[in-house]
């Protein structure tokens, strides 16, 4: 017979219409540790060139630092993503993320080169909302993994884009949205949280390589002897030369889709969750005496 945590019955919203549903994975103290360790990782292998002291010897390693920071990102994802497994991924769980990964890998295609239209974001920003933090965080590397096979997309930039992924869709996780919110406000808020997030993928994937552009375009390229802000004066002119147009056109593309698909992909999700009932505990009962 199959009941809910604590064998008080199956597990249920405990109110109707609450978002509340049964979380994919539990995060433990093992796994909450190891993604603190990986996710401050990567912030300096994101922004090593605001961290580094114009005297340092790092600039001098500017063509090396994306493979060993991809090879170290590599590493790292893998050691916290089995730590999250080991908390509780359990079959039911699998399906679920292969699933997921499988269409949100096949919708990163849709639009390629065009103006930023990539529709696998607000699957993302919903899976993670429903499934959780833990969920979210290996939904977001596995999706993009699998999305740079499909796509040819492999080389040194891969981990940076898994990672920030994962970071992307573990944050609607932990979006502090009421519990009792009416389903447009959290609709709403999961539309704003989207916008945002997607122009923060765009400038955490632009840190990732500008400073490997060498003196293509010395005029905004990293450049390891001068101070943090005149860097930063430059990566800002970098973004808004290269890349504004297609962060705002994935951002507006996120908002829509949550915002005419959200609802009902949000319910669609609630209630496979439900029926897995990945919180349920099984336990037999012996005949009465």
């Amino acid at each position: 017979m199959t009941r809910a945590p604590g064998g008080k019955g199956p597990a249920a919203n405990p109110t109707p219409g609450t978002p509340r549903t049964p979380r994919a994975v539990h995060l433990g103290p093992r796994s909450l540790l190891t993604l603190a360790l990986v996710s401050t990782v990567g912030v300096a292998a994101f922004g090593w060139p605001f961290l580094a002291p114009p005297d340092s010897q790092v600039g001098s390693h500017t063509q090396d630092a994306p493979w060993l920071f991809a090879g170290l990102l590599v590493l790292l994802v893998a050691v916290v993503a089995a730590s999250i497994a080991e908390s509780g991924l359990g079959p039911k769980a699998v399906a679920m993320l292969g699933v997921l990964a499988a269409t949100g890998a096949a919708l990163r295609p849709i639009g390629a080169g065009t103006a930023g239209i990539e529709p696998m974001f607000f699957l993302m920003v919903l899976s993670g909302r429903v499934l959780g933090p833990g969920f979210g965080f290996v939904l977001g590397n596995v999706t993009m993994f699998a999305s740079a096979l499909l796509t040819g997309g492999v080389g040194p930039w891969m981990p940076f884009q898994m990672l920030a992924m994962g970071w992307f869709t573990m944050g609607a996780g932990l979006l502090p949205v009421p519990a009792r919110a009416p389903g447009r406000t959290e609709v709403g808020i999961l539309a704003a949280y989207g916008f945002l997030a997607a122009f923060a993928y765009g400038t955490a994937m632009n840190m990732a390589g500008w400073p490997f552009m060498g003196a293509l375009a010395s005029n905004i390229a990293f450049d390891p002897h001068v101070g943090v802000p005149a860097n930063l004066a430059r990566f800002v002119a970098y973004c808004l030369a290269t890349s504004l147009g297609w962060d705002l056109g994935r951002a507006l593309v996120t908002v829509v889709l949550t915002l005419t698909l959200g609802p009902a992909l949000l319910r669609g999700l609630r209630r496979a969750t439900r029926r897995a009932a990945f919180e349920a505990q099984v336990t037999f009962e012996g005949p009465e005496r």
